[in-house]
């Protein structure tokens, strides 16, 4: 049974959508904005949570990224703050890694520079423009 991480936003989870697709080749799936959901026996609005959202927020969607999916949406109404968890992109291609690395970096705040270390042929550690942790990592293979 495979685990995915669930990104919430703030509002901005098409402009993340937009920002991963030509960063990392993304697949944006299934969407559904909070206008499209149907009503809810609790809410006029649509969401069971009862909170109110703009109609062309992002309500959830599904992303796939290296072959992994990661759902998001736009469940926050105010600042959003990621701790305590980093999304980790593996890949045995060096160049990739250091192009996955430079456009997550783009508007982002790089914790690591993207360097060989003893674990890895390349490894950088960075939050992307949405504050989202990433470590991208070519793991060097047992001789």
């Amino acid at each position: 049974m495979p685990l995915s991480p669930y990104i919430s936003f703030a509002g901005n989870c098409k402009e993340a959508h937009a920002f991963y697709q030509q960063a990392l080749n993304a697949e944006v799936g299934y969407t559904i904005t909070f206008g499209e959901m149907p009503k809810s026996e609790n809410s006029e609005e649509g969401c069971p949570s009862g909170m109110s959202f703009p109609p062309d927020a992002i309500a959830h969607s599904n992303v796939r990224i290296a072959g992994s999916d990661i759902m998001m949406s736009d469940g926050m109404t105010s600042s959003v703050s990621y701790s305590g968890f980093t999304l980790v992109l593996d890949t045995q291609d060096v160049n990739e890694g250091k192009r996955w690395f430079d456009a997550l970096a783009q508007g982002g705040n790089v914790e690591m520079d993207w360097q060989e270390t003893f674990w890895a042929h390349g490894f950088g550690k960075v939050a992307d423009k949405f504050g989202v942790p990433w470590m991208i990592n070519v793991v060097k293979q047992p001789q």
